[in-house]
């Protein structure tokens, strides 16, 4: 790799504001927000208190309204709508799966679309979020891959989608009621549409008004990053994040793998390992989870199980295996029950957990490598798709 050579593509992030309009509130950090209130008329002195109290207000009760901020004078709010609005992802369509699964379609600025996925689960409950429209790196089993990128979504696309779905859960607190310690949505995961690293700048910001003390208050340890490998990104993750970290592993070999995950052949598996093997969060308390699609007579061999052990050596870690989701055209098959216990059973032999992924949410094509908004699923070929992934012939 040169070191020229960029980082993150050069894809296009539509700005907060609109040309005249005015400035959306939702996913400005805290500095941004405080020049944003100066620069519209709030004295510099109170700019960091107005600061906290809209903070409060937004992101710990969900108001959308400034005139329901009732510790803010009325002429102050009455600027305040003059110059802001709050505004999260619009919603399109909402499916309930047979399992409590729930996907959201959400629509963007530009009118673009992406997917949302909840799912709750026995004592926690964690939604899928999205970091991109589309996606970049073209993975053969992923049907979001088969998406062609659009854009970056913006900090305020991100963490709105965490705000749509407590709407939809009504999770917002009550102001007087007893604080609930349950959770409904208790987790977040980025593993939606899109590679959050390729956009990390709006992710981090994002993430960082999830965990906010002051706001929706999600603790670092309950949101996990799923990258495909952008290695130098990496350790920035554990620094500027400092959230728990997946990797989209898929394969044992960098044969196999440049034809799973194709940005592989710019990283790879040697260089991603030393990627992580030196992230800094990395303890038996935060093991790397290693995400690895079961693909019939692909990937699936004992021999793999038994290079894959030997691969994540020295790494804190549990392997999560996911039974390949099949989609319309997909040139691959899952891998049969047995041959995936056979293979969760060498790697739980040699010391890692291995849980086996229980599908979630097929029926509404809400599960993983199955997102792809609805506007754009114009099916490609199987033909079409065996050659993009490097498998005609």
């Amino acid at each position: 790799m040169s070191a020229s050579a960029p980082i993150t593509q050069d894809v296009m992030t539509l700005p907060r504001k609109l040309p005249d309009g005015p400035i959306n509130l939702v996913g400005l950090t805290r500095d941004a927000m405080r020049d944003a209130l100066i620069a519209h008329g709030t004295p510099e002195k109170q700019a960091k208190m107005r600061v906290g109290q809209i903070w409060q207000w937004i992101y710990q009760w969900g108001v959308r309204d400034f005139d329901a901020m009732t510790n803010l004078a009325k002429g102050y709010r009455t600027q305040l709508a003059e110059k802001f609005v709050i505004e999260v992802p619009e919603v399109v369509t909402r499916a309930v799966s047979e399992d409590g699964t729930r996907k959201y379609l959400v629509r963007i600025a530009g009118g673009h679309e992406v997917e949302v996925v909840y799912i709750p689960e026995e004592g926690r409950g964690t939604l899928c979020v999205s970091s991109q429209v589309g996606c970049t790196l073209t993975c053969s089993f992923c049907h979001t891959g088969t998406q062609k990128l659009v854009r970056n979504l913006t900090a305020g696309e991100i963490i709105g989608q965490v705000m749509v779905a407590r709407d939809d859960l009504s999770e917002w607190p009550e102001s007087g009621a007893p604080k609930n310690e349950t959770r409904l949505l208790s987790n977040i995961v980025l593993m939606g549409m899109g590679e959050p690293l390729y956009n990390f700048e709006n992710v981090r910001d994002a993430m960082k008004i999830a965990m906010d003390p002051e706001g929706i208050q999600l603790s670092r340890r309950r949101i996990t990053l799923s990258t495909s490998g952008v290695v130098p990104e990496i350790h920035r993750t554990a620094a500027e994040i400092g959230c728990q970290l997946a990797v989209s592993f898929h394969a044992t070999t960098d044969e196999v793998r440049n034809k799973l995950v194709p940005i592989n052949k710019r990283w790879n598996i040697e260089a991603l390992l030393e990627a992580l093997k030196a992230y800094p969060k990395v303890s038996n308390s935060e093991r790397i989870t290693f995400e690895y699609v079961m693909l019939k007579d692909v990937n699936d061999s004992d021999e793999d199980a038994h290079r894959l052990v030997k691969l994540i050596e020295g790494i804190p870690a549990k392997i999560n295996l996911i039974p390949f989701n099949e989609w319309p055209g997909s040139p691959y098959e899952r891998s049969s029950n047995n041959r995936i216990r056979a293979f969760a059973n060498i790697i739980y032999q040699a010391g890692y957990a291995s849980p086996i992924r229980t599908p979630r949410g097929e029926d509404i094509m809400a599960a993983c490598g199955q997102l792809k908004s609805a506007t754009e699923r114009a099916r490609k070929s199987r033909k079409q798709i065996e050659a993009d992934a490097g498998l005609g012939g």
